[in-house]
């Protein structure tokens, strides 16, 4: 028995139904995907939550305070020194001079400049490297915007550290701290005169504390960058002492690749007092 066939308005209508049902039951699933989605978004912040931006203030984040202290206490130097060709006696005669093709310019004086810092603003005292000041015929000393003559009191070769001494009007003084408190990895500021561009402040760690195998002498090893001019600049830790005199750099070439070598501060100190002649207080600047 044959049926008959449905009418278009009728297949139209199933069609249409068939319709909804699909787009509801999509429309439902969406929402159950959206549902889970959202659970799991808020689970994960719940495990890990984003680091807010002000977890550390931001007058931590700065030496600023610090060297701010410090800084009016750091010294630039700058020597007058007899020409090295003066060291040889031949080249004081012009006629060797001219045969060796050396001119006469060479015999003039040159200038040579490091760093220093106050340890006594009473009696006017500097501390700088002995190779900073040796030979010269002139020592000035560079505090803030004035410049003033010093007065060499006294070096010691040995230990490469010199004293000074300049007016004591105006002045800030640094304190010498105990190195022997002194941990590979605290943090500490250089201050200094590098390559003559005025005064710089770098910093880095304490790297090592080295022993001289030749002759016992100890140093305090250092990543903060320390160039040529910050000789005798002082190596200051966190609590804005005196740690190390800047001495030298191990390098290749002239510029610094990361260690710098500082005589430390108890030397420094016995040094001092012994060429002075006077004990030096431990004062905050």
């Amino acid at each position: 028995m044959s049926q008959d066939s449905p009418s278009p308005s009728r297949s139209r209508a199933f069609m249409a139904a068939l319709l909804s049902i699909c787009a509801l039951g999509s429309f439902a699933g969406g929402a159950v995907m959206s549902a889970v989605s959202e659970r799991e978004e808020a689970r994960a912040a719940t495990m890990s939550p984003s680091i807010p931006v002000d977890t550390v203030p931001l007058n931590q984040l700065t030496l600023a305070p610090l060297v701010e202290r410090v800084a009016p206490a750091v010294v630039n130097i700058a020597v007058l020194q007899a020409s090295p060709y003066l060291q040889n006696p031949l080249l004081r005669d012009p006629y060797y001079r001219l045969f060796m093709g050396v001119p006469d310019e060479a015999l003039a004086p040159r200038m040579s400049a490091g760093s220093g810092f106050i340890v006594d603003a009473a009696r006017g005292l500097v501390v700088t490297n002995h190779h900073v000041i040796a030979n010269a015929r002139a020592i000035a000393v560079g505090i803030g915007n004035r410049q003033v003559e010093a007065e060499f009191v006294g070096s010691d070769p040995r230990t490469d550290l010199a004293v000074l001494r300049v007016p004591p009007r105006g002045l800030r003084q640094l304190s010498l701290g105990d190195a022997r408190r002194t941990h590979v990895g605290d943090y500490v500021v250089a201050i200094g005169n590098p390559f003559e561009v005025g005064q710089t402040v770098t910093s880095g760690i304490v790297s090592a504390i080295r022993t001289s195998s030749s002759d016992g002498r100890r140093y305090i090893q250092t990543d903060a960058a320390i160039n040529p001019g910050n000789s005798g600049g002082p190596l200051i830790n966190m609590r804005g002492e005196v740690i190390g005199v800047n001495s030298a750099i191990i390098t290749p070439g002239d510029g610094n690749v990361g260690i710098g070598l500082a005589v430390p501060s108890d030397v420094a100190r016995a040094v001092v007092e012994r060429i002075a002649g006077v004990s030096l207080t431990r004062s905050a600047v």
